[in-house]
């Protein structure tokens, strides 16, 4: 895992290489999330894009190009993926014009056109079906219209997209911007030389999207607390009747052989101790608290109970670095988001240094107000994940490095 970090900490980023009068392409991640009628509701992602767009600003690069894809379309336009909704806002946080581009390519003069402070933001690139499939022309054809390639999109770093990793093997210079750094230093301090004990807090729905997270940091960690759902596939391996609740029964044996894993590593594991259950998670009529070997016939545990919360908080308060992805519990509901605020703010208020591994985390800990109290929230939640698995990020692989 170090050595892998080391790999991608050793890329060039923008400050290593001369933008001046050069056309600039930067792969941003502006995958917001909206309302019903295409209001941001945080526009995170964004604002963490803009340092490394001021810096092409600033140092008089020849022209500005912004590349990024919303949401999930087909490879063919959809209205309500528009990057045109994300203009606007763009606009405000850098108190520039931004000059919207649907057909890159017949853009491609005006891109040219060396203009300073002239921004592009083309339209999203998940409307071209070669985005994906990581097409080699789709590719080439992007790398035509600059000098320097920046990816700055931590977010979908994961990816091997064409905008994300095919464009790097046809620029001559292909650098990280300031937030691809940023997200790397911040997990190299946490996993490299993290201040012991080093716990890891791991929720969500899951054991199968995380399985390889749970056997790869086992020899580099002191504590493991998981809660969320999936929890119940440790509980039920403990040979608790879930009843309703939500859990895998084929990754039953594998969550055994992770709780074997944790004893012969030393490593002190923590399960729920007590959960909340209800009879419906839509229309709940009875909630109550019940020990976690106890859950009703015909209920289901939504989030962690009280004392599951006292538990986590005394582990996590005896803890020098803490890395945290995935919530307690269905924290969007708010009867059942009480576990993964508290636990929020036992992590805030530690004296510990902090990670939020981005996704469904960092917006739990922003509803819970802890955000500023959080040393470092990633902006990738798939990426932060295989990352913490040791994978060297394809976003990184092709980027110009330190000799």
């Amino acid at each position: 895992m170090t050595s892998n970090l080391q790999t991608m900490k050793d890329v060039k980023s923008i400050r290593d290489t001369d933008i001046t009068g050069k056309r600039v392409l930067i792969r941003v991640d502006f995958n917001v999330p909206m309302d019903a009628n295409q209001n941001i509701s945080d526009d995170r992602r964004i604002r963490s894009a803009l340092q490394t767009i001021n810096y092409c600003i600033d140092n008089n690069a020849c022209s500005i190009t912004l590349i990024t894809h919303l949401g999930r379309p087909k490879g063919a336009y959809e209205e309500r993926f528009s990057l045109r909704h994300v203009q606007k806002r763009l606009e405000r946080l850098l108190h520039k014009r931004i000059e919207f581009v649907e057909d890159f390519e017949a853009a491609k003069d005006e891109i040219a056109a060396c203009s300073l402070e002239r921004i592009f933001l083309l339209e999203n690139i998940r409307f071209h079906p070669g985005e994906k499939k990581n097409d080699p022309e789709l590719s080439k054809r992007l790398a035509s219209i600059c000098d320097v390639y920046v990816n700055d999109a931590f977010g979908t770093s994961h990816r091997k997209h064409a905008s994300t990793y095919g464009i790097a093997e046809h620029v001559d210079v292909k650098v990280a911007g300031f937030l691809m750094m940023k997200e790397i230093e911040a997990f190299s301090k946490a996993l490299e030389t993290p201040t012991r004990p080093i716990t890891l807090v791991v929720g969500g729905a899951k054991i199968s999207s995380k399985i390889t997270l749970l056997e790869s940091v086992m020899t580099k960690i002191d504590k493991l607390i998981i809660g969320g759902a999936m929890s119940n596939t440790f509980l039920r391996a403990m040979g608790y009747d879930m009843q309703a609740s939500l859990f895998e029964e084929e990754y039953v044996e594998t969550a055994r052989k992770v709780l074997k894993q944790a004893q012969q590593n030393k490593v002190k594991m923590y399960l729920p101790v007590d959960v909340v259950i209800t009879d419906s998670i839509e229309h709940p009529i009875d909630v109550r608290v019940v020990p976690a070997q106890d859950v009703f016939e015909g209920f289901q545990a939504v989030d962690i109970g009280p004392a599951t919360v006292k538990l986590f908080h005394e582990a996590i308060e005896l803890s020098n670095t803490i890395i945290w992805n995935g919530p307690m519990g269905i924290y969007e509901i708010d009867r059942f988001s009480k576990g993964t605020y508290k636990i929020a703010t036992a992590i805030a208020d530690c004296y510990a240094y902090t990670i939020v591994g981005g996704g469904d985390t960092a917006d739990a800990v922003d509803k819970a107000g802890e955000t500023e109290n959080f040393s470092f929230i990633s902006t990738g939640g798939g990426a932060s994940l295989e990352l913490l698995e040791g994978k060297v990020l394809p976003g990184f692989e092709l980027l110009d490095r330190n000799k």
